[in-house]
């Protein structure tokens, strides 16, 4: 088994080293383009997760990006528009619930922690940081239940499904918050694969109890 690595990667520039080799996949224009998207989103959730809505400015998003304000404006619009995306947990929902219900604890819990150690990015964190954003705030929570809650609640058999869905979201909230806020030693020096093994099961016994 192989340890988790530490590294985060939410502050890599796009480059076109960095980009995978596809002849067969979009040009090379558009796949610059979907990169440069992604390391702003990425700058912006980044910033989401420390400063209170009101006071990240673009100038802070696009420093931290490695690009120029002009070119969020160019790709997103305005500040509005950019963080309407951050706050949304739609894409994030997809991956994170992407696996039958059988095997969904473990592929949960696997998911947030590749997520961490990979990309740099929590699929779900960011709601723990909801208080930090004013009305903004009660769009990112009316977003978690509607795109991630009530999706996996909608997935789940037998009683109390909405009640079970929140529990293990609970857990895995808790498991994000250690690993990537506290950043616990000992989470961070084990190896995934015995992560998954400790811990996916009290996540599954929410699924089906």
């Amino acid at each position: 088994m192989s340890a988790v690595r530490t590294t985060p990667s939410d502050s890599a520039t796009p480059s076109d080293a960095a980009l995978p080799s596809d002849p067969a996949g979009p040009a090379p224009g558009r796949r610059d383009a979907e990169a440069t998207k992604a390391v702003i989103l990425r700058a912006a959730r980044y910033l989401l997760a420390r400063h209170a809505h009101a006071d990240i400015t673009l100038k802070a998003v696009a420093e931290r990006a490695g690009v120029s304000p002009p070119l969020i404006l160019k790709y997103f619009g305005n500040k509005d528009a950019l963080f309407a995306r951050v706050m949304s947990f739609e894409t994030d929902a997809g991956g994170l619930l992407d696996a039958p219900v059988r095997e969904l604890g473990r592929h949960m819990v696997r998911y947030v922690l590749e997520s961490q150690v990979e990309r740099g990015a929590d699929p779900v964190l960011r709601i723990v940081f909801a208080p930090l954003h004013g009305e903004h705030g009660d769009v990112l929570r009316a977003n978690f239940r509607s795109q991630v809650t009530a999706r996996l609640a909608a997935r789940l058999d037998g009683p109390d499904a909405g009640l079970r869905a929140e529990l293990a979201l609970a857990a895995l909230l808790g498991l994000g918050v250690m690993f990537g806020i506290a950043r616990g030693a000992e989470l961070r020096a084990a190896a995934l694969d015995e992560l998954v093994d400790r811990y996916a099961p009290a996540v599954q016994a929410q699924l089906t109890p």
